[in-house]
């Protein structure tokens, strides 16, 4: 039977999740622990992969050659772009994952991979460079509130692009400039590489990111990660009841 693959960066963003599974088998792979289980009838395989795009690109990709998976989730915290009117809380979910970094500098400023002409995937006759569009999860009633801007949670949900950086942003200006650019709400550290390897390996993926902070000035004493944590795995028991 295939199973489906939870997976967030850090531990503390999928406690509550590890602590609602039944019958858990640990297995360490690639350096990590993942833990096998079942919830609301369904086979799961649940790890952390450690920050950054080459954990989770490791990890993703040894789940992906051990085990039978028909999806992966990617979840965890991440920080919402000035202008995505989201707060501290709400939780994103990515319709797209772009690459933020990858492409060339010059005296015009950042380009795509494009400007190279080499793509990173090439799927049948569809070639990725940055950009990789993502299906949302089978939340009719869920998705519907949110689009209507309505919730049965006490915080908002919000759908569109999330960006994946190697150095997290740290000033106003940069954030700006990325959240302009790409169209984007959320930034975050891991997604675009996992949705990469789901390209190659044609599996289903979703992301789904709690805000801990509005990306910015660094200013750790504006953030929650616990509470973003929190609603984000809230969102992702929801997910494992369809």
């Amino acid at each position: 039977m295939k199973t489906l693959a939870l997976l967030s960066s850090m531990p503390f963003e999928s406690d509550h999740i590890l602590s609602c599974l039944k019958n858990v088998r640990k297995k360490k792979l690639a350096s990590a622990i993942v833990h096998k289980g079942t919830f609301a009838g369904k086979d799961i395989i649940l790890a952390a992969t450690g920050i950054g795009k080459v954990n989770a690109a490791i990890l993703s990709a040894a789940v992906m050659e051990h085990f039978r998976v028909r999806k992966i989730i990617f979840f965890g915290v991440g920080g919402a772009y000035p202008g995505a009117e989201l707060n501290v809380g709400d939780v994103a979910v990515a319709s797209k994952e772009i690459y933020g970094d990858e492409g060339v500098i010059d005296s015009g400023g950042w380009h795509s991979l494009k400007k190279i002409g080499i793509p990173l995937v090439e799927s049948g006759r569809k070639k990725f460079f940055n950009e990789y569009p993502l299906s949302l999860p089978s939340l009719p009633t869920l998705y519907a509130g949110m689009i209507g801007g309505r919730s049965e949670f006490p915080f908002k949900m919000k759908a569109g692009n999330f960006v994946t950086v190697s150095s997290a942003t740290g000033t106003m200006k940069r954030a700006k400039e990325l959240g302009r650019r790409f169209h984007a709400l959320c930034e975050n550290m891991e997604g675009a590489a996992v949705a990469h390897l789901c390209t190659l390996y044609k599996i289903p993926f979703h992301e789904i990111r709690g805000i801990s902070n509005i990306v910015g000035v660094r200013d750790r004493r504006t953030w929650n990660l616990k509470l973003a944590a929190r609603n984000c795995q809230q969102i992702v028991l929801e997910t494992l009841h369809l």
